[in-house]
């Protein structure tokens, strides 16, 4: 059973929740400070954690579904669990309807909002992994769906939506599509053989990392808005810095002739960033709140 369990922890890359959960969380801070003043409870937290790792753990269960075809037949994804006949189509199935189940239940423990947003959420969840057989676009919708963790933090804990919320939300949308267009070029060929769509495959390896270092620029554009609009001071202004050197060194190990370094600026340099950004910011709300 815990072999199980751990091929399943693997098939959804468990330990890329370092992408998304530290920014659920700054996004329930945030919203829980700006809107009433105060830190947001446990018990929202707990249910955030449900809701996130139902989202991640069917998004990521129908990608492996949906992919399993042109997985088996690409070398660096033939290992994973269905290609590799570790895990069955319909035990993979009954995980994703397992996890949507603990989505739903969390949202509607949270507010009416939560549950009425379900339906968007859904969608996007479902529709990311089609994407690549028909836009190279694919990036920005992979972003607009991981960036539904931090709305769905600020959601959890104010049950609504405004301006302030929506730039958060953009900025996570971008700096999610900058990393995922990195990560896509190593398999450029690939794509190209098997009419699948991306940045790299209609642009050129080069020109997709120039186009992912403009969505970083606009990341850090949306970092330095969040301190004019919220309550965010000085410990959050040294996260940010940090954040910017660590996108300026994602960059810099990465080039057209050398993508030796990929897994790191992809997976490293991006999760030690959101973990970055969240601790400082939750120093910063803490000492404030605490004076």
């Amino acid at each position: 059973m815990f072999k199980k369990i751990g091929i399943f922890l693997q098939m959804i890359k468990f330990e890329h929740t370092v992408f998304a959960l530290p920014f659920a969380f700054m996004g329930a801070l945030l919203g829980s400070v700006v809107m009433f003043g105060e830190l947001p409870s446990w018990s929202q937290i707990g249910w955030v954690v449900i809701a996130m790792f139902g989202a991640r753990s069917a998004a990521m269960g129908l990608n492996r579904l949906i992919d399993r075809i042109s997985d088996a037949k690409n070398p660096r994804t033939a290992g994973r669990a269905i290609p590799a006949g570790l895990l069955k189509v319909g035990e993979v199935s009954l995980f994703i309807a397992f996890s949507f189940f603990l989505l739903f239940w969390a949202a509607f423990k949270l507010n009416p909002l939560s549950a009425k947003l379900l339906p968007i959420a859904v969608f996007l969840l479902v529709f990311y992994s089609f994407t690549k057989r028909f836009t190279w676009a694919c990036h920005l919708i992979l972003g607009l769906t991981i960036a539904l963790a931090p709305l769905g933090g600020w959601v959890a804990v104010t049950g609504t939506v405004d301006w302030t919320s929506m730039v958060f939300y953009f900025t996570i949308v971008f700096w999610t599509a900058g990393f995922d267009i990195i990560y896509s070029c190593q398999d450029v060929e690939f794509d190209r053989k098997e009419g699948l769509y991306s940045i790299p495959v209609r642009f050129g390896v080069a020109r997709a990392l120039l186009i992912a270092k403009v969505f970083h620029l606009l990341t850090g554009i949306g970092f330095v808005s969040l301190l004019f609009i919220t309550e965010l001071s000085w410990w959050y202004v040294a996260g940010m810095l940090i954040a910017y050197i660590i996108l300026f060194y994602e960059h810099y190990i990465v080039s057209p002739g050398d993508l030796s370094k990929l897994q790191t600026a992809f997976f490293t340099m991006n999760g030690v960033l959101s973990i970055v950004v969240f601790s400082f910011t939750l120093i910063d709300l803490v000492v404030q709140f605490y004076k």
